[in-house]
C-alpha cells in the first residue's frame, strides 16, 4: 500500500537476534545441624558442597554443643571453603539447629539435607527446579535406606516396605502430588517463616508438625519420588529399638495436640502391643492353671486360646517376610523378621508410654 513506509533493507531478520538471556538461577542455601559429628563431617561437608547448582549456594552448618571436635572442624572447614558458614546451637536440639541455620542463611530457597544422608550432585538443582515449577511451599522425595552389613540391610528393607513402617509416601513411593510429609524438604522462606519455623519443642517429628502447619495455612507439600536422598539405617539392635521407641512416644506427643491426625496406622503398633500382651498374659496363665490342676484347669484351655494372637502375630510376620524379603542375601532375610517385630513393637510401647520430657 502506498501510505505504509518501506522496510529498510538492513531489517534485522528475527532468527538472526541473539536470545534472551536466560534468568540467573535463584540463590539457595542449603542448611543443616550437627553435633558430636567429628568422625564424618569432613566427608559430609564435600558430599554437600560437591553440587552442580549453576546459582549462588552457601550451605550454613549449625554446630551443637560437642563431646569431640566437631567444632573445631566445622570452623577448619569454613576457613578454607568460602561457601561454608558455620552459626552456633547452644541448645543442641535438632530444631533450634535447624531454626539457627535458617536465621543465618541469605537465600530465599532453602534446602534441607542431612549430615548423614547421601545426596547426588544434582539434587539441589532437581529440587529447586521442583518448587519452582510447582510453586509448593516444601518439596521432596524418597529417604532411600543403604544398608551395608546383613542387619542393616534387614532394616533398610522393613524401612522402605508398608509392612515395617506404613503407606507413608517417602518412606514407600507413590506418585507426584500434594503429600502430608515428605523426607528433609526444601523450602520457600516466606512460607517457612509465615509458619514460624520449626517447633523448637518437638525434639522428634519436627518435619512433620512443621509440614502440618504449612498445610493447615493453605500451603502445598509436594512429593517427589524422583528426588531420593540416601540414608544409613541404624546398625544394631538397640539403636533400631530406641529409634522406633523414641519415635513412638513423639507420635503420642503430635497426637495429643493435633487430634485431627490420628489414623489406623499410628494406632495400630500400640493396639498391637497390647493384644499381644494381653494374650501372652492369658497363654501363660492357661499353661499353669494346666500345669496344677484341680478346679481352674476347666479355664485352662480358654486362657491357652489367648496365644493365638501373638502366634498369628508371629506368622503374620514371617509370611509377610517372605515377600518383602525377596531378593535379600540369606542372613539379612532371616534377620528380616526380627527386625519388623522389634519396630512395630518398640514403635508400639514407646506410643504407650507418652510423651518424652525435653
Amino acid at each position: 500500500m502506498s501510505g505504509m513506509p518501506a522496510a529498510p533493507d538492513d531489517a534485522a531478520d528475527p532468527a538472526d537476534l541473539p536470545a534472551a538471556p536466560h534468568p540467573e538461577p535463584p540463590g539457595v542455601s542449603v542448611f543443616l545441624t550437627v553435633r558430636n559429628e567429628e568422625r564424618d563431617l569432613a566427608e559430609a561437608m564435600g558430599r554437600i558442597l560437591d553440587q552442580d547448582y549453576p546459582g549462588p549456594f552457601e550451605v550454613v552448618l549449625a554446630v551443637g554443643p560437642s563431646r569431640d571436635n566437631t567444632a573445631e572442624i566445622a570452623e577448619k572447614l569454613a576457613a578454607e571453603e568460602p561457601r561454608l558458614k558455620v552459626v552456633d546451637n547452644p541448645a543442641g536440639w535438632t530444631p533450634a539447629g535447624l531454626n539457627a541455620a535458617i536465621r543465618g542463611a541469605r537465600h530465599d530457597y532453602l534446602v534441607r539435607v542431612d549430615g548423614h544422608s547421601h545426596i547426588a550432585a544434582d539434587y539441589v538443582s532437581r529440587v529447586v527446579g521442583v518448587l519452582r515449577s510447582t510453586g509448593a511451599a516444601n518439596v521432596g522425595g524418597i529417604m532411600v535406606p543403604e544398608g551395608r552389613t546383613a542387619f542393616e540391610q534387614a532394616v533398610a528393607t522393613a524401612m522402605s516396605s508398608p509392612l515395617g513402617i506404613g503407606s507413608a509416601p517417602f518412606h514407600t513411593g507413590g506418585e507426584a502430588g500434594p503429600a502430608a510429609s515428605v523426607y528433609l524438604g526444601a523450602f520457600r522462606r516466606d512460607a517457612l517463616e509465615a509458619v514460624g519455623l520449626y517447633d523448637e519443642t518437638f525434639l522428634r517429628a519436627q518435619d512433620w508438625e512443621l509440614n502440618y502447619r504449612l498445610r493447615q495455612a493453605g500451603h502445598t507439600v509436594w512429593f517427589d519420588p524422583s528426588l531420593r536422598v540416601g540414608y544409613r539405617p541404624r546398625g544394631s539392635w538397640k539403636q533400631l529399638a530406641t529409634q522406633f521407641f523414641r519415635s513412638g512416644r513423639w507420635r503420642n506427643h503430635v497426637m495429643r495436640q493435633y487430634p485431627d491426625t490420628a489414623s489406623v496406622r499410628y494406632l495400630a503398633p500400640p493396639a498391637a502391643v497390647c493384644a499381644i500382651a494381653a494374650g501372652l498374659a492369658a497363654g501363660i496363665a492357661g499353661a499353669v492353671l494346666a500345669a496344677l490342676g484341680g478346679a481352674g484347669a476347666a479355664a485352662a484351655p480358654w486362657l491357652l486360646a489367648g496365644l493365638v494372637v501373638p502366634g498369628g502375630y508371629v506368622l503374620g510376620v514371617v509370611v509377610g517376610s517372605l515377600r518383602e524379603g525377596r531378593g535379600l542375601p540369606a542372613r539379612s532375610r532371616l534377620l528380616l523378621p526380627p527386625v519388623l517385630a522389634t519396630m512395630h513393637m518398640s514403635w508400639g510401647a514407646g506410643f504407650l508410654r507418652g510423651p518424652e520430657a525435653r
